[in-house]
């Protein structure tokens, strides 16, 4: 712990970490309201996974569909661990958060007869996919939030949100202008995903786990971390590394089909759906095929698609820049690390254990997608509980606010290279206990030689002078920090989960085991160690069973 010379000062009823879809819809809500909000940015307006969302947000249909088939097919897809009642809420308000999208200025594609259209993906039973611009859902998402004109501190990063016997109290970050501190008595974590964990991702560099970090060192807990999933297609080429382009799940909702290098179908026989099965399925389905066969991709095959540019100029770009051309030629794909299905545990409202802390999107975990979460739910809950944060932030208008603590707690952290090649090769689609716990030894010592490290070195400051490249080191340390405590505490989930459940499979455990039907959750310990906590059992599963 040291102490830090403040260099700015800000207040606001609401502070909103993230500029995704779940924080800007928080944002707005609260803003319409009378809170007084502000975001805090690590990148620029675009730089959110929200912005690189392809398929599109499920949502009831007007006709052919209903809001229990659309919870029936998310049940299905989230393995046992779906929390039913969570789940209804979610489901029940996405055509009123979609329409509030719309009357902002989102526009989404139509159909013939004038009328939105909507596309199939997998594991659903119907279709119900709204998307925009063919396979550019999330830029419009993203595109008609940022034109709200909310007040943005962009290129700033959260160092700790600080509690009080009352609970939040405020933020202190870090950006050009040096430390500073937010007073506010309440905070929304809505930071994205993990998926700077592993070596390929369909994440932007910046899903580096800070809500969940932040979320622990605040007193919260986590669950189903060790539920990662891997998009089965994302676009594979040669030697590539860091974010990868997907090849969306509404190509194979549209007619491609999947098929290994001989030429044989990836996904018959495995699952009634074939190539529309849950993601879980389907990549566990690929990395099978790619190891009996000794390759490193197989193939997307969406030839017979009429119009694919047209439907999907996104994908057909990406293909195009890695000289292939969708329209004649098979896709190489292979699965990469795409969302995490838990996070900080939250009520539908996105309320944390710590009062004033909230979590909404794919940092927190609502119980919605159980073990593995169904396409295009993201956004539908981005959306529904985004909105329903902005209105319960309201509940602490009256809590007393004021960051008196001004210290940095530095977080232990490894190199992320290291850590990448540790976690892509114990911790993907396949793991066994021989190779957790391999990784978190190897974690646990690279940890120990990185402080040792700092400590023989006196912790010497940064040789930057440069206000902008100082902050960027900053930001990345704090960037690895929260990688490096996530995957300890995910390592620890995956150990405790002896069996094969929805996007986590144990190759030593490859059956779900009815007594782990479960979530563990686990927080931090007096010393700063994750420990596991009591189980949460998912409610309602007795009415709906996957």
């Amino acid at each position: 712990m040291t102490s830090v010379s403040i260099g700015w000062e800000a207040e606001a009823d609401l502070v909103v970490i993230g500029g995704g879809v779940a924080g800007l819809t928080a944002a707005r809500t609260a803003s319409l309201r009378g809170l007084r909000v502000l975001i805090l940015s690590k990148g620029g307006p675009t730089d959110t996974a929200t912005q690189y969302a392809q398929g599109g947000i499920a949502v009831v249909a007007p006709q052919e569909d209903s809001v229990e088939s659309h919870v029936r097919d998310t049940v299905e897809a989230g393995a046992g661990l779906v929390d039913l009642d969570a789940t209804r809420s979610i489901v029940e308000g996405g055509q009123e958060a979609v329409a509030a999208l719309t009357d902002l200025g989102a526009v989404f594609d139509l159909g013939r007869d004038g009328e939105i259209s909507r596309t199939r993906e997998g594991g659903h039973s119907t279709r119900r996919i709204i998307h925009a611009g063919g396979d550019a859902t999330g830029a419009e998402v993203q595109r008609a939030l940022n034109a709200a004109g909310l007040p943005v501190l962009f290129g700033a990063a959260a160092c700790d949100v600080v509690t009080g016997p009352t609970g939040v109290r405020g933020v202190l970050a870090v950006s050009e202008q040096g430390f500073g501190v937010v007073h506010a008595p309440a905070v929304l974590l809505a930071t994205g995903g993990l998926g700077q964990l592993y070596a390929l991702s369909t994440n932007p560099p910046g899903a580096t786990a800070d809500g969940i970090a932040l979320a622990l060192r605040a007193g919260a807990a986590v669950a189903d971390l060790e539920f990662v999933q891997f998009h089965p297609t994302v676009l594979y080429t040669p030697g590539g590394l860091g974010r990868r382009p997907l090849i969306s799940e509404a190509v194979r909702g549209e007619g491609a089909i999947l098929v290994d290098s001989e030429g044989n179908s990836v996904t018959a026989g495995v699952h009634a759906r074939g190539d529309l099965a849950p993601r879980d399925v389907v990549s566990r389905a690929i990395a099978a095929r790619m190891r009996a066969l000794g390759t490193d991709h197989v193939f997307l095959d969406g030839r017979a698609i009429d119009g694919f540019a047209q439907r999907f100029p996104t994908i057909t770009a990406s293909c195009l820049a890695a000289g292939i051309d969708p329209r004649a030629q098979l896709i190489p794909v292979a699965p990469a690390a795409h969302y995490q299905c838990g996070g900080i545990v939250t009520d539908t409202h996105g309320r944390t254990g710590v009062p004033g802390l909230y979590a909404a999107g794919e940092a927190a975990r609502t119980g919605l997608h159980g073990a593995n979460r169904l396409a295009s739910n993201s956004l539908l809950e981005g959306l529904v509980v985004g909105e329903r944060v902005g209105i319960a932030a309201s509940e602490r208008l009256e809590a007393k606010r004021g960051v008196d603590d001004m210290h940095s707690y530095a977080m232990p952290r490894v190199d992320r290279a290291a850590l990448q090649q540790v976690m892509t090769s114990h911790a993907a689609v396949v793991r066994d206990h021989d190779g957790l716990a391999d990784a978190s030894k190897r974690l646990e010592r690279a940890v120990l030689r990185n402080m040792s490290s700092r400590v023989a070195n006196g912790n010497r400051p940064s040789v930057h002078t440069d206000p902008k490249e100082l902050a960027a080191q900053r930001i990345s340390e704090l960037e690895d920090g929260a990688l490096t405590l996530t995957a300890r505490v995910l390592l620890l989930a995956a150990a405790a989960r002896t069996e094969s459940r929805g996007c986590h499979t144990r190759s030593d455990h490859p059956e779900p085991v009815e007594a782990l039907r479960h979530s563990i959750p686990i927080s931090l310990d007096p010393d700063g160690h994750p420990d596991l906590e009591a189980p949460i059992v998912p409610a309602g599963l007795a009415l709906i069973r996957p």
